[in-house]
This record gives structure tokens, sequence and C-alpha cells, in this order.
């Protein structure tokens, strides 16, 4: 037996959980990440492990992490330049996309510029019809004169995307191989590979992003492997999914639309691990790194899933946890428009050179700078001693502002943390409101290295009830990462009416989609324990513009009992829309499978009981509320089950820290869970 590592690579910094086999008990640690240098922030925190732990590199018997690469070039818009090769005539498909508000509740929202600007998108002479039979053979000669113009033009990669290519991609292919001759060495992506789904918008935004991060994350997860290599460490490098699953860091390479969302979704299933320990109904899991705040809901212990998450301004079409990413960190940095208008974001100053408390070189001034400035952290050391903070050098990055604000240091702290709850406060509304869940009655789960700072002050504004802080919030993404199964989705569109003459069809498909999937769980992944696999279909009534995932019941597809694979559409119709029209025929749009492989789980420890108050560690001062007021400073680690305590305080702990506001009162869980509720504005006065 060895040790299980999970590491999420963040903006700012690197986390490790550690899951001892023996004992099945957890250990953690953050080292800075290097974006620089990628691969060198594993390296350091495995030889911190042995410098802490004992752990020896040949001890490592699993690998797996999570990456915010991928989002965060997105969210930066700091990818390659890319060319978008069309079907003649179709060459506006981005910038038509579906014609609709990205955000339905703001009158002045305004779709984002597409990562590909419409002077770089050529067509090419070519027809495929909707069911995959040619109109018009390409034209190799419009598919040169393309390459050569694009190559003029800058372009760093191109992507093709043409007409009905989930049907037959043989024009795609084609081209491809042309683009190759023509160009040798410019990485050249097809919509067939990477998403091979119905919608030419969907199938081609999708796979733009996944070109435009694929350089970057390829060049990551080699430097990845070579550090990994280098070190001694003998388990094969692993890659958490954007559907929550995990997968070899080598089909990351070239798959990297499946792992976009890689960093958040480790979060959300670590989320969910916790919210199940807590027995949580509805979860809302917040989490804050150095440049994005990730969103998701958790129902019941599971997190939900969606088709179309946002990634800052831009949707991807490929099975994800739903989580909503805005583009406010900790390291994200506060300016001042030309109309006098504090604002936050998108950019962010990362981990090179970071919030200018870092002490590290950074001078604008960041959501972290504001809290070091209002005295909530700057109290203990952070990321394991890896930060000592320069709360002065937060104050010298915050005062640039002052002289545009009209306001005190201090308040203009104040404004830059109020800011961005108000923006995220904004943007999650609609995630709320999209699943129908009440904020009334939903726990917010915060982590992150900024998430336990921020947590209960979105939760006030949310008007939610409890706040449960994690006994590791920090690093809750790396544990994410080790309790998360491998998985990998498959799809096929078939386009078909269930009805027992197509029932043989379908069948057949799904046994195509089921052998494909064994052999990824079991050659290409090289899993030896029990899989499991769950059958879903995209479903309407005929004659409906848009359709549902509908799980399917296996022994219904197997038996090929078609009134239960309509049963299973009627109720799933029923759900979404609250009615359904039972006798209406069904189609099937596309057919999906998901193939899995489950892991060890870790087993959290029960903390002593004790009653009462805990000792704080010394009182403080912290700006709230427009004045200096005395907090209780808190170490994490002295707080036991039963432990109960009320803000305005701060807790501190080696990977976060925690801010309680004045109308929060906490108590200690068995695990050792931060559960902050807030106080009800008449709970002093007795009711009549």
């Amino acid at each position: 037996m060895g040790h299980r590592i999970g590491v999420d690579i963040g903006g700012s910094f690197t986390d490790f959980a550690i899951l001892d086999e023996d004992t099945n008990t957890l250990k953690a640690l953050k080292v800075f990440s290097r974006p620089d240098k990628p691969g060198a922030e594993i390296a350091a925190g495995i030889g911190l492990a042995g410098e802490r732990y004992g752990i020896a590199p040949a001890d490592v018997t699993y690998f797996t992490h999570g990456t915010t690469v991928g989002v965060n070039t997105v969210i930066q818009r700091k990818g390659i330049k890319l060319a978008l090769f069309t079907t003649e005539n179709f060459s506006d498909v981005l910038e038509l996309g579906r014609l609709k508000l990205p955000n339905m509740f703001d009158l002045l929202s305004r779709r984002a510029e597409p990562l590909v600007t419409r002077d770089m998108v050529w067509g090419l002479a070519e027809r495929m019809q909707a069911d995959g039979s040619p109109f018009r053979d390409l034209d190799p000669e419009s598919v040169e004169v393309a390459t050569r113009a694009a190559m003029t033009a800058g372009a760093e990669g191109i992507i093709i995307a043409l007409l009905h290519s989930y049907r037959n991609p043989a024009h795609e292919i084609e081209a491809k191989r042309l683009v190759e001759e023509f160009a040798p060495g410019l990485p050249v992506f097809t919509s067939s590979e990477v998403w091979p789904t119905i919608r030419e918008y969907e199938r081609t935004t999708t796979a733009v992003i996944g070109g435009y991060v694929q350089p970057r994350i390829a060049h990551y997860l080699t430097s990845l492997q070579r550090a990994l290599k280098d070190i001694g460490v003998p388990a094969e490098a692993r890659l958490t999914k954007s559907n929550g699953g995990v997968m070899s860091a080598e089909q990351g390479k070239t798959d990297c639309v499946q792992m976009i969302l890689s960093g958040t979704a480790s979060g959300v299933i670590g989320a969910s691990f916790v919210s199940q320990i807590c027995e949580l109904k509805e979860c809302m899991s917040l989490d804050i790194g150095g440049t994005s705040a990730d969103v998701a809901l958790i129902l019941d212990g599971k997190p939900q899933y969606g088709i179309g998450e946002y990634i800052g301004d831009h949707q991807i079409y490929v099975p994800s946890i739903s989580v909503t990413s805005i583009g406010e960190g900790g390291g994200s940095v506060a300016w001042v428009d030309d109309y006098g208008v504090l604002k936050i974001g998108p950019e962010s100053a990362g981990s090179t050179p970071g919030p200018a408390c870092y002490g590290r070189g950074g001078v604008k001034p960041t959501i972290t700078d504001a809290f070091a400035v209002c005295g909530i952290i700057g109290q203990a050391d952070l990321g394991y001693n890896a930060v000592k903070v320069d709360v002065e050098a937060a104050r010298r990055a915050v005062e640039a502002l002052t002289a545009r604000t009209g306001q005190t240091i201090e308040e203009t702290a104040e404004a830059i943390i109020n800011v961005a709850i108000s923006g995220m406060y904004a943007k999650i509304t609609g995630l709320v409101t999209r699943f129908g869940i009440d904020p009334r009655s939903t726990a917010m789960m915060p982590f992150g290295g900024a998430g336990p700072m921020m947590g209960c002050l979105l939760a006030r504004e949310m008007g939610m009830p409890e706040t449960i802080i994690p006994t590791t919030p920090g690093v809750l993404s790396a544990l994410g990462g080790l309790v998360a199964d491998l998985k990998n989705d498959f799809i096929r569109t078939v386009y078909a009416d269930l009805t027992v003459e197509e029932l043989p069809a379908l069948q057949e498909e799904f046994a195509h989609l089921r052998s494909a999937g064994e052999q990824w769980l079991r050659e290409d992944q090289g899993y030896e324990g029990e899989g499991y696999i769950t059958y879903s279909a995209d479903m309407r009534y005929r004659g409906q513009s848009y359709e549902i995932e509908t799980i399917l019941p296996t022994e219904a597809v197997v038996d090929g009992d078609i009134a239960a694979l309509e049963d299973a559409f009627h109720h799933a119709h029923e759900r979404v829309y609250g009615h359904a029209q039972r006798g209406s025929r069904v189609q099937i749009v596309n057919l999906r499978l998901v193939v899995a492989g489950r892991h060890q789980m870790p087993e959290l420890p029960r903390l002593p009981i004790a009653m009462g108050a805990p000792s704080p560690l010394r009182e403080i001062c912290c700006w709230t509320g427009g004045r200096w007021t005395p907090v209780q400073l808190y170490s994490r680690k002295d707080l036991l089950a039963g432990h109960k305590f009320k803000g305005p305080a701060v807790v501190a702990q080696d990977d976060t820290t925690s801010w309680i506001p004045e109308d929060f009162s906490v108590s200690v869980d068995a695990f050792g869970h931060l559960r902050a509720i807030k106080e009800q504005e008449n709970a002093a006065y007795p009711s009549n």
C-alpha cells in the first residue's frame, strides 16, 4: 500500500490532498503555482510532502489533479490565435449564435466577442446534406486558399466545422488532411473529433474553445508528466474532467474540451462529498480561487449536470457539472473606469506576481489586498507558511484608487469587497432561477483560498440560512480529485422516432457506444475494478425544437422495452416543464452513454467533543461596517466538536482564512466543519 495524491492547480496556489491507503486518513498542503514553469509546483509539493509527512515519490500509487489552466485561458482570453473554416456561406455561425442574451436579467447584456474574430473565418466549397450524403464534394483548392490566407493572417491553429459533420465527418477529415499538407505543424481541430453532436453553432463553438486552449494545456500536461518522472513518481498522471470524472493526462492533451472545467469540477465533487457527510438536502458550492469564483448546486449530495455551461462569457456544449464561473477571484484586480465606477476583474494578479500583500512584486489592488487592509487576513501566515502577508504593501496598492473613489484606504477596501459580492450575487441569481431553487432553504459551502473569506457575506446577500466551511477548505478541490470516479461520456446523433421499427437500430447504436466505453475503461485507462454504465438520450416530443436529456433504465435499453423508455421521458418532461403529453410520439436526437469506475473513499475522522465557547488566540481589530471593530481571532486546529462562538470573528488555518461577520453564530460539528448560521434580526426581541 502507498499514498494517493490529489492535486488542484489554481491561478495562485497548488493544493495537495494526500490519502494514506493503509490508514485511510487525509493530509494536506499548499505551494505556489508556477505558470511560468508548469510542473515545478508538483515537484515542490511532493518534496514538501516528504519533508512533512515522510512520503517518498516512489510511495505514490495514484496521482490525479485538476487544473484551471483551461478556464483561466478562456476567461482571460489568452489562448492561441485561431482561424475557423466553415461551409461556404455559413461563415457567420459564431456571430449569429442563437440570438439570445447571455443574461436575460440584464437590460445592458451584450454577447461576448467570439474567440475567433470574423476576419479569421473562411468558407470552404463543399456541402454535406442532413442525412450525411454529399451534396457537393470538397474542393481542395478552396482549402488551400483558406489555409494560405489564415497563415498570412497569423493563425496559430485552425478549426474546421462543416455542416452536418456529426452525420458524416468525411469532408472535415479530408479538409484536415489537406491543411496539414499545406501547413505542416499547424494545429488543426475538427468539430466531429471534438464533440460530434447536432447543431452547427453548438458544435462549432465547442470545437473553438477546445482548440483555443489546446496548445497551452498540452504544453502544461507534458511539463507535468516530465516533472513526475524526474522526481520518481511511478503513478500515471490522471486529470479530472468537466463531467466530474477522471481520465489520463495523455488523453487530456488532445481531448482538451473534456477537461476545460477540470479544476472547477474537482471542487464540486469535493463539496458533494462533504455535503453527503453533512446530510445536506440543498447546497450551493462556492469555490473562490485566485482568478475566478465558481458556483454549483448540489442536491441530495449529488452535483447537477448540464450542457451549455458558461466559461466566463462563452458556452461549451459537452456534458459537465453545472458550474457558473465568474471572473472574480481573490487575485482579481480592482480598478476604476472612466466614469469613476469601481469594478473588479477580469484581470487577475495570479500567483506571479500575485496580490500586493503576498510580497512577490505585485502592485495592483486585488480582493485579497482589500481583506488585508481590513485586517481580516494578515493575522497569521497563509498557504502552509508559504505567504507572510504584507499589510503595508496592500495598503499602498489600495491607496492608488482612493483619488478616484474619494474615500479613505479602508473605505475603498471595503467597497472592493462589497462590489465583488454584488457581482457574484448578480450572476448567481441566474443559476438559482435556472434550477428553481429557493436560496432561503439552501446552504452555502465556500472553499478555495478566498471562499471562506467571502462565503458568509454572499450567503447573507442571497438570504441563505447556513454557511458550512469544510475542515480543509483551501484544498477541497484536491480532495475532489481523489474521490472522483474514472468517467467518460460517449454520444451518437441518431435523429429517430422511438418506434418498434427503429428499435433494432437504436439498440445497435447503444451496443457500439457500450463497446467504446468498455474499451476506454479497460484498455485506455487500465481500470480493473468494477465498472458501471449509465444510459441516457436527448429526447423530445416530435415537433419540439429542443430536447432534454433523459436517464434510461438499463433493463429497458437491453430488453428493448419501448413503453419503459417512453415513460422515462414523460417523467423527465414533467419534472422539467410540469406536464407530459403521454400518447404523443417521442423522438430521440442523441444517444448517450457514461462509463465509470469507482475508487476508494477516505474516511473523515471525528473530533473530540468540547462544550461551550473556544478560547481565542487573541483579540484583533478589523474594518467592518465602516469602522474599526474588536474581533476574536481563533485557530482552526483548536476548535473541537461542540464548540460555539459568535461573529465578528476570524478563523485562521494553514490553507485559508474564514471571516465570520457580526450577524452570524458558529457551531463546530462532529467532523470539524464550521456551521455558521445567520442570526435573525428580531431574535433579541420576544414574540407577542
